[in-house]
């Protein structure tokens, strides 16, 4: 029963968090930091795929070291891509498991585990949440359920935000269009 507590209790202070911003960007650095902290973790991360490559690219990581970060450019066909196509991915031993890019530059970081959901929007993948651990972790059905959620507002938040400037912005230009328009009349 305290798990389910902490967990509830975990989900409250992420949404929480996320619902406050109308900044997509904001949106994801918020995601990260409260995942990591509400879930006393190593690190998280948000990559997102970048909509004119189709490539996954980090959006935030909080926990991490910049080395670790810019560690090397991640392959679209590696584990995150399994992410997107299959669901969560929980890999328990970063040092033994073929689908880690970057085994070294993981143990190095001090990372033992690793689990990773994919961020849908209207069932289309936009992106990856990613939980690094510095003890292994086998991962709960209940763990991998908390970060889908946690994923799925975060997915929701992200398209509100982006939603809301792009209505921010054709107003906008609306508003310029039209006092154009009134100083020719």
């Amino acid at each position: 029963m305290e798990k389910h507590v902490m967990h509830y209790e975990t989900l409250l202070r992420v949404t929480n968090a996320i619902s406050q911003s109308k900044d997509p960007e904001e949106v994801v650095l918020l995601t990260v930091e409260s995942v990591k902290t509400a879930l006393d973790v190593k690190g998280c991360s948000l990559f997102l795929i970048n909509r004119k490559t189709k490539e996954l690219e980090l959006a935030a990581s909080y926990g991490l070291s910049k080395n670790y970060v810019n560690k090397g450019p991640i392959k679209h066909m590696g584990a995150l891509q399994k992410s997107l196509e299959e669901g969560p991915l929980a890999i328990y031993d970063v040092t033994d498991d073929p689908r880690i890019q970057f085994p070294q530059e993981a143990k190095n970081e001090g990372i033992a585990s690793i689990l990773s959901v994919p961020i849908s929007i209207h069932e289309n993948v936009i992106g990856v949440l990613r939980v690094y651990t510095s003890e292994p972790w086998d991962s709960t059905l209940g763990d991998v359920n908390l970060l889908q959620a946690i994923a799925q507002i975060s997915g929701m938040a992200i398209d509100m935000c982006r939603l809301y400037k792009g209505y921010k912005t054709s107003i906008e230009i609306l508003k310029s269009m039209r006092s154009h328009k009134k100083g020719k009349a």
